[in-house]
């Protein structure tokens, strides 16, 4: 008798161990640290394992087969999961198949290659920029490997190394931020200073023309495939770069000459990937660069400011559906030298993923270039407010659901998945 209970107990384990085929990492409510399951998302990814995306199911969940390690792993890194039969996750799957139901299964192959552009960053992130950059710190946090690169890397053809590449609080017009009317401080001297030498290292005049030549190279990447995400000023100083090119319009006190008189009627936006129709700013009065951003026309603060993701079809747009997963569709707003994108200047194919739409300004926009894609998200920081230079780091320990910054890891794990041909 005692052996036949051993026999029955031993089996009953046998047969749990092969149905618990799949370990499941909800993205709802039920999830106690939604950006590290990204991290584990990736790691599995980078083990050579397939994994997928339930787009829509359970705010966005994530599935791979399951392995007594990557089960460890989550405990580790304090990720919820659900361990699930094969014969259950085949429910979820057919459930998600009804096309009645608005969600898709997208399998996800390759961990992208991912690359930061910053100027000398230090451990935190920290360098000639001053302020941390978002993206590193939730790549970081979420335990997901890449590399810091600058002009010199992407000037030297290094970007096709890359599947994914992000801009931050950068400058491609050549006026250094524009920060000169913070007084001339030590600070903006010394990056302007260096960034002058590097200019004439590649044998440019001016850092604008460096800073073009940049851009055009990150265009290239795009153009032939790959991704590229930018945020606060890169995202508008970009394409103002594109469109002026061949066109002065930095001020004496960025480049030691006067603007183009006609600077304005010779923009060429066919040039641009997001913006068109703006004027851009040739005084030295603020730091905006053009017409584009709407950070110092809003009449909101921190108790107000919220922008709303829109919804889209799984199985008919799953690109967009990917990129504003979330467990939520109502985002706090977040200040940043540009803020938001005015309706008025966004091109027509753009789509739009998330605005406030009483305001007239977009926040998360998309787009299609060449064989690659661009996503632009305003704003600096998606836990800090109005984030000052002199401010702490963002502690992400403390926002393990941040909603905004849930959208940052949308966007890195998008080049992972599968190819499917649209149905429109």
């Amino acid at each position: 008798m005692k052996k036949q209970i051993q026999f029955f107990v031993l089996t009953f384990c046998y047969c749990c161990s092969v149905q618990a085929a799949y370990i499941l990492l909800p993205m709802d409510l039920a999830q106690k640290d939604h950006l590290k399951a990204y991290g584990i998302t990736y790691w599995v990814l980078s083990k050579d394992v397939e994994a997928h995306w339930l787009l829509n199911y359970r705010g966005g969940s994530f599935a791979f087969p399951h392995q007594l390690v990557f089960e460890k792993e989550c405990k580790t890194r304090g990720v919820s999961y659900e361990v699930v039969s094969d014969a259950q996750f085949k429910g979820i799957q057919q459930e998600i198949q009804n096309p009645e139901i608005n969600m898709e299964d997208m399998k996800l192959e390759v961990a992208p290659k991912i690359a930061v552009y910053t100027p000398d960053a230090d451990a935190k992130g920290r360098g000639l920029q001053r302020w941390d950059d978002a993206v590193l710190l939730v790549l970081r946090y979420a335990e997901i490997p890449f590399d810091m690169i600058y002009d010199k890397e992407v000037l030297e053809g290094q970007l096709y190394k890359y599947n994914w590449l992000h801009l931050h609080h950068e400058d491609f017009t050549g006026q250094h931020g524009r920060m000169m009317w913070r007084g001339g401080t030590n600070d903006y001297e010394e990056r302007k200073k260096k960034a002058e030498i590097l200019a004439r290292s590649f044998g440019f005049a001016k850092v604008s023309q460096c800073k073009l030549a940049v851009a055009k190279k990150i265009k290239d990447f795009a153009l032939g495939g790959g991704f590229m995400f930018a945020m606060c000023s890169a995202t508008e100083s970009f394409d103002v770069a594109l469109a002026a090119e061949g066109t002065d319009i930095c001020a004496a006190i960025f480049d030691g000459d006067g603007v183009d008189p006609n600077a304005q009627s010779k923009l060429d936006f066919s040039k641009t990937f997001a913006f068109q129709d703006f004027t851009v700013f040739t005084h030295t009065g603020s730091m905006e660069f053009s017409t584009v951003d709407n950070s110092l026309r809003r009449s909101r603060d921190v108790e107000t400011d919220y922008f709303f993701l829109f919804d889209f079809s799984a199985k008919w747009d799953p690109v967009p559906t990917m990129l504003t997963q979330n467990h939520t569709k109502t985002i706090k707003g977040f200040m940043g030298q540009t803020t938001s994108f005015k309706k008025t200047y966004v091109k027509p194919h753009v789509l739009v993923l998330g605005d406030t739409k009483p305001f007239g300004e977009n926040r998360y926009i998309h787009g299609g270039v060449g064989q690659g894609f661009f996503s632009f998200y305003g704003g600096h920081d998606p836990e800090d407010y109005m984030h000052r230079h002199t401010d702490p780091d963002t502690d992400l320990a403390l926002h393990p659901n941040s909603p905004g910054y849930r959208l940052i890891l949308n966007n890195i794990l998008f080049p992972a998945a599968k190819k499917k041909k649209r149905k429109t």
